[in-house]
């Protein structure tokens, strides 16, 4: 042995020091538990400075924001911005909406342990990722393929299991699996599809942002007796809806141009 023709001082030293390096992990690479435990700190200190002395008071939210390690949803070389308050490109003109408005739009939804929830516009996945510690089931559709496919990898890789997601335009819902109890929206419409309105149940809620591309309002409605009851809360800015959504908004300016331009031509 290595060891062999030490006196007894000697060996009793360097098991001393074996002994100390094992004990303090000296030497080792770090296993990769650790190198996760090293995003837990900028995570509490995202949901205290970004969303707690912002006003976001649900503690279900807060946690689940402390859990959910939002750099994962990120490419590779934009993760050392995962845990700031940035709105984050994740390709095909996409972005990974900012902490803050993730964390208010999942507080205004009022989400509940049995609630399942319709998301439209998975985009990096992470929304579906944070509604995913709050409710039983996410439905989630999201209208550029590649991003679908990267955000259902990144969710299954995490075991996120109650997040169903699929690639289509989430104007549409998703039939099979309605009624939903609150319907959240990723991306801004000028007028809600009538198919969400639909497909949420009554007494549902849904909140969704509304309006031009550098107008929009968050709103939350509320579904009582088919109708929805709307109420305004704060100024934002997504990315607009595209599809079917963007179709029918484009032809109804046509529509309106054309209105006017008649109009017009009547004055005297």
């Amino acid at each position: 042995m290595i060891l062999q023709g030490m006196g007894r001082r000697s060996l009793g030293l360097t098991l001393a020091l074996l002994m100390t390096l094992a004990a303090t992990g000296l030497g080792q690479q770090p296993s990769a538990s650790k190198k996760e435990d090293e995003t837990a700190a900028p995570r509490k200190r995202m949901v205290q400075r970004h969303l707690v002395e912002r006003g976001i008071k649900d503690e279900r939210v807060l946690e689940a924001f402390r859990t959910v390690p939002r750099h994962k949803f990120l490419p590779p070389e934009t993760r050392r911005l995962a845990y700031d308050d940035e709105s984050i490109p994740i390709g095909e003109g996409q972005t990974i909406t900012p902490p803050f408005d993730v964390a208010f739009m999942t507080e205004s939804l009022q989400p509940k342990p049995t609630d399942k929830v319709y998301e439209v516009g998975t985009g990096s996945g992470y929304q579906a990722a944070i509604l995913s510690r709050l409710v039983k089931d996410v439905y989630s559709v999201e209208i550029h393929k590649p991003l679908s496919e990267r955000a259902t990898k990144v969710l299954q890789e995490l075991h996120y299991t109650n997040v169903h997601t699929r690639y289509g335009d989430g104007y549409a819902g998703w039939p099979e699996a309605a009624p939903f109890d609150a319907i959240i929206v990723t991306c801004a419409p000028q007028d809600i599809p009538p198919p969400l309105v639909a497909q949420l149940k009554e007494g549902g809620r849904m909140v969704i942002p509304l309006g031009d591309r550098f107008n929009q309002t968050v709103h939350l409605m509320i579904k009582k007796n088919g109708k929805l009851e709307d109420k305004v809360l704060r100024p934002t800015l997504f990315v607009p809806m595209t599809g079917q959504s963007q179709k029918e908004s484009a032809e109804k300016a046509k529509a309106n141009a054309a209105t006017k331009n008649v109009e017009e031509k009547k004055k005297p």
